[in-house]
C-alpha cells in the first residue's frame, strides 16, 4: 500500500518508521516547517538509510506526484484548521485517515464542515477517517465493544490515567505543565494550550457504536496543582507548589436526565499508567489495563486501519462504521 505522511511531527515520524517497518510503501512527506523542508524522510526520522523522499511543504504537488493508496495526517487537533490540507487528497480520490481529535466524530462540534466533507468525499471517491488512542480507541470504541456480553445496561465508565511525566515535550507543554492555574486557563481560552481534546466526542462515538440517542453531551477539564510541600521536576518542566502538575477532565452522556456515558482522562506528573473501564449492567464488569503506550498505540491504530480504510465506500466515516459489536437497545 502507498502512503504519503502529511505532518512529520513526533506522530507523524512514528508513522514513517513503523509504516516502512511494517511493509508500507512510503512515497511521500509533506510538512511546513523550514527546518524539515528539503530533508530526506529517512534521516528526519532517524532511520539508518536514506528513503529519497524529500520533505516537502507543497502538498498538492505530492499528492499529485506520488499517487498514494492513502494520505496518513497528523497535524492538528481542530478540524476547522486542517480541513484545507484533508481536502487536498480529497480532491483527488484520495484516502485519509488522521489523528485529528475532533475528527473523530465531528458531527457534535463541526456539523457543517462533517457534511461538507462527506459531500466532496463522495463526489471524489474518497474515504476519510478521523481515530487513534484517545479519542479512537481506549475511551469510546473498546467501552462499546466491552459491552456485547450484557443483556441490560446502567451506565458506562471509562477511564484513563497518564504519568504525565513521561510523556514527550510537547504533551507535557500542550497540558501546562509549571504555569500557575490562571495562565493555564488562559491559555487554555485562546487555544495556546489545548490539554485534552476529543472528550465530548468520545462520548459521542461510543454512543454511535452503540446505537444510543443521547439527550445531551457535556465536557470540561482542570488543572491539577502540586502541593503546597510538592516540588516536581520532569525531563522538561519545573513544577513548583501551587502550579499545574496535570489535567484531569471528563465527557458525559445522558439519557432520560440521567448520566449514562462517563469517559474520564487524568494526565498528572507521578501518576501510575492504567486504563478501566466499567459497565452497570447485568452483568456488571470491570475491565482494568497496565497502561497503553499513547504515542505508539495511535500510530498502531492508524497503520492497522488503513487497509480497512480504502476498503471503505467513499464518504466521512468515523470508527462506528468499523466496529458495529456492541450491546443492543432495540430487539
Amino acid at each position: 500500500m502507498r502512503v504519503v505522511v502529511y505532518g512529520v511531527g513526533h506522530i507523524g515520524s512514528l508513522v514513517a518508521k513503523y509504516a516502512i517497518k511494517k511493509g508500507f510503501e512510503v512515497v511521500g512527506a509533506i510538512d511546513t516547517d523550514p527546518n524539515k523542508v528539503g530533508k530526506d524522510l529517512g534521516v528526519l526520522v532517524g532511520i539508518e538509510e536514506r528513503l529519497g523522499i524529500i520533505v516537502s511543504s507543497d502538498a498538492e504537488s505530492v499528492i499529485k506526484s506520488s499517487r498514494p493508496d492513502i494520505v496518513i495526517h497528523a497535524t492538528s487537533s481542530w478540524l476547522d484548521e486542517v480541513l484545507p490540507q484533508i481536502m487536498i487528497p480529497v480532491r483527488y480520490g484520495i484516502d485519509v485517515v488522521s489523528t485529528c481529535e475532533t475528527l473523530s466524530y465531528p458531527y457534535y462540534r463541526y456539523p457543517h464542515l462533517a457534511e461538507l466533507l462527506d459531500v466532496y468525499a463522495r463526489r471524489y471517491g474518497a474515504t476519510i477517517l478521523g481515530t487513534g488512542i484517545n479519542p479512537g480507541f481506549l475511551l469510546d470504541t473498546l467501552p462499546a465493544l466491552l459491552t456485547l456480553p450484557h443483556i441490560n445496561i446502567d451506565r458506562v465508565i471509562a477511564r484513563r490515567f497518564v504519568n504525565a511525566g513521561s510523556r514527550r515535550y510537547s504533551f507535557q507543554y500542550k497540558i501546562g505543565l509549571g504555569l500557575r492555574p490562571e495562565e493555564f486557563r488562559d491559555k487554555l481560552a485562546r487555544r495556546e494550550l489545548t490539554g485534552h481534546v476529543g472528550y465530548a466526542e468520545s462520548v459521542m462515538l461510543m454512543a454511535s457504536i452503540m446505537n444510543v440517542k443521547l439527550d445531551s453531551v457535556e465536557e470540561g477539564q482542570e488543572p491539577v496543582i502540586a502541593g503546597s510541600n510538592e516540588y516536581l521536576r520532569t525531563k522538561y518542566f519545573e513544577i513548583r507548589p501551587g502550579h499545574v502538575k496535570g489535567i484531569r477532565g471528563y465527557g458525559v452522556g445522558y439519557v432520560g436526565g440521567r448520566e449514562f456515558i462517563r469517559i474520564e482522562f487524568h494526565a498528572v506528573v507521578g501518576s501510575k499508567d492504567y486504563e478501566e473501564i466499567e459497565v452497570l449492567g447485568e452483568p456488571r464488569i470491570k475491565w482494568v489495563s497496565t497502561g497503553t503506550p499513547g504515542d505508539e498505540g495511535t500510530v498502531a491504530v492508524l497503520l492497522n486501519l488503513a487497509p480497512k480504510v480504502v476498503e471503505l465506500e467513499p464518504g466521512l466515516k468515523t470508527m462506528a462504521d468499523l466496529v458495529r459489536a456492541s450491546y443492543s437497545f432495540k430487539g
